[in-house]
This record gives structure tokens, C-alpha cells and sequence, in this order.
């Protein structure tokens, strides 16, 4: 649509309009990943308390564990690779600018994912689970959520067949999601819901294809014989055990992108707030990491758990371990004192 004033022909929208359009349209599906983050990062800040929330959990409080010298070796080594990860992300904040950070997502997301994955693997072998397989730690996590092992934050879990999905203590994950980040209870659940969503509905594709590509597991049909190309809602049903539940720890498997994947190039390219984006991730990390530490500490005792922080190697020395060593595990342990422990052992 144009409109004409004397003899010359101007255009309604302009090339920079245009232009802009084009831009926030790419940009959605990076902004709506943005969006879950934040959600997520919110609705932990909204629920948090000064502990991590552990000492409402009666699992946290029974945990306990007789762990070997081999086993103490093997969740040290497991816990250095977590913090060591972590370290990197927070050195990627503190370098960045918005160009540095939007630029450093190829390594960001990662970070992110395998700190998280390394710490949940140091508190599940404190339990007797000794594995490297994401898949069978992220199974097992699920269960461990549903068995409310974890506070109330992030206990949350999504579950049933494809099409017929529930969601659990997140009481608002039914409403609508909009674009826009949350700002309050019911914008933070509704996007954790459509994650939560999203995240299962590619889990519950992806079985299938496995299922049906294996000769020996495939549905097929019972009149022909042949391997089902058309699936119902019964047919769902078949494998929905084998999905597991879904949880914040499947959500955080997301960020799980191939630095060649055109998917990461879509975000780099997109017109976000990175900053923002960086500080939800950190934040998630951060209280996931302490609540593991937690379950770790207790089952190897605060005393041994000091001294390992007080071996640390130097670039995670005086560092944000040991800071939550003190704000949040030693009160959570020591019935609200904090312990000097670390300076005498060092």
C-alpha cells in the first residue's frame, strides 16, 4: 500500500521497518529460549531461601552414606570438573560484553549443561550410582525429583503419553506462555510449562523413531506384520515408559547444541538481551551446583568436604565454592553456624 503526495510515491513502510520486522521474526526462537531461562531463574529466585530450601526435604535430611576412599576420590574428581566448568562460565561474564556474550554461546551452553551434569553425578554416587551416561543420570534424576529429593523450585515434572501430557507441582504451567520475559508467578509457570511441553513432546518423537527403526522393538501391524507408519494415541501409550519423566534436568539438556548446528547460529544471529541471558543461565547453575554439594557434603561429612575445599586447585581457590560452602552448606549442616574450619585446614 503506497500513498502519493504531488508526484512522488512514498512507500507506508520503509526498508528499515522492513528490515526490522525481518529481524524480530528471526529472533523469536532465540527470545522464547531467552524466555524459558529467565522463567526458570525467576521461579527460583521466587522460591529460594537462604539454604537452597534442603532442609524441608526429608530425603536430604536421611541421606546418608558410608562412601570408601576410592568412592570420596571419585566424587572429588567429579566435583572438580564441575566446578572447573562452572569457573569457565562465570570468566565468560565477567570478559563480556553484549557482543562477547551473544558470540560466546557456542561454549556457554555447554558449560552450562555438562557443570550441571558433573555435579549431579558427584551426588549420585554418593547414593551408590556410579555412571558417566547422561541418559541414565538424567533417568535417574527424574526419579529422584519425583521422589522429592530436590526443593521445591525445581521439583517440578512433566509426564504421560504424547498428547496427553500432566504437569506436576508447577500449578500454573496450563496457562498460555507469552513472548514477553516474566514478570510475575503465572508468566514464569506458564513458560516452564510450554518447556516442559516442548521438551517431552521431541523426547516422545525422537523414542519412537528409535523404537520403530530397531527391527526387535518396532510396533507393528497385527494384521500385516508390517511396521507401523501410523501411530494412535494407544500406541503412544506403548512407550511412554520409556521417556521417564521430564524434569528441569531434560530442560537443561536443551542446551546440549552442536557448535556446527545451524540452531546456535539462529541465536547468535538473533536481536536478544544476551546479558540477560548469560545471568539466568549462571544463576540456574549456581543453585543446581548447591544443591548437589549439599547431598555431597552431608554424605561425606562437612568436616572432609571443608578439606577438599581447602585442596582445591588454585584457580578455584577464595572462589565461589568455597562461598557457597559457607553460605549455604555449612548452615544448612552445622544448624545455622558457620565454620572456620576452612581457614585452620588450609
Amino acid at each position: 500500500m503506497k500513498t502519493t503526495t504531488e508526484n512522488n510515491i512514498f512507500p507506508l513502510v520503509t526498508d528499515e521497518q522492513k528490515q526490522a520486522e525481518e529481524t524480530w521474526r528471526k529472533s523469536i526462537p532465540a527470545q522464547v529460549f531467552l524466555n524459558y531461562f529467565f522463567a526458570i531463574n525467576y521461579h527460583i529466585q521466587e522460591n529460594d531461601d537462604a539454604t537452597g530450601g534442603l532442609q524441608h526435604v526429608p530425603f536430604f535430611r536421611a541421606h546418608e552414606a558410608e562412601l570408601t576412599e576410592e568412592t570420596v576420590q571419585a566424587v572429588t574428581r567429579q566435583l572438580h570438573a564441575c566446578w572447573s566448568t562452572e569457573y569457565a562460565l562465570r570468566a565468560t561474564a565477567e570478559l563480556g560484553d553484549e557482543d562477547y556474550l551473544r558470540n560466546a554461546l557456542h561454549w556457554t551452553f555447554p558449560q552450562a549443561y555438562h557443570s550441571i551434569l558433573s555435579g549431579l553425578q558427584a551426588f549420585l554416587t554418593t547414593t551408590g550410582i556410579r555412571s558417566s551416561n547422561p541418559a541414565l543420570l538424567h533417568r535417574e534424576a527424574g526419579r529422584l525429583v519425583v521422589k522429592n529429593a530436590y526443593p521445591r523450585p525445581v521439583s517440578f515434572y512433566a509426564a504421560g503419553s504424547y498428547g496427553d501430557f500432566s504437569f506436576h507441582r508447577l500449578p500454573l504451567a496450563g496457562y498460555k506462555a507469552g513472548l514477553h520475559i516474566a514478570s510475575k508467578a503465572i508468566d514464569a509457570q506458564a513458560q516452564i510449562g510450554q518447556f516442559l511441553r516442548t521438551t517431552r513432546k521431541q523426547k516422545a518423537q525422537w523414542t519412537r523413531q528409535q523404537v520403530q527403526a530397531n527391527p526387535n522393538t518396532a510396533l507393528r501391524s497385527q494384521k500385516t506384520g508390517n511396521v507401523l507408519d501410523k501411530w494412535t494415541a494407544q500406541h503412544w501409550q506403548q512407550i511412554t515408559w520409556r521417556l521417564g519423566y521430564t524434569t528441569i534436568f531434560d530442560l537443561l539438556g536443551r542446551l546440549r547444541i552442536s557448535q556446527t548446528s545451524r540452531e546456535i547460529e539462529r541465536y547468535v544471529e538473533a536481536e536478544i538481551d544476551f546479558k540477560l541471558f548469560h545471568q539466568s543461565l549462571l544463576n540456574i547453575v549456581s543453585y543446581l551446583n548447591g544443591i548437589h554439594e549439599s547431598y555431597v557434603a552431608k554424605a561425606m561429612g562437612v568436616e572432609r568436604y571443608q578439606q577438599m575445599v581447602a585442596e582445591l586447585p588454585k584457580h578455584l581457590q577464595h572462589s565461589f565454592v568455597e562461598e557457597r560452602l559457607r553460605t549455604r552448606i555449612e548452615p544448612l549442616l552445622t544448624g545455622g553456624s558457620t565454620s572456620t574450619s576452612l581457614s585452620m585446614a588450609a
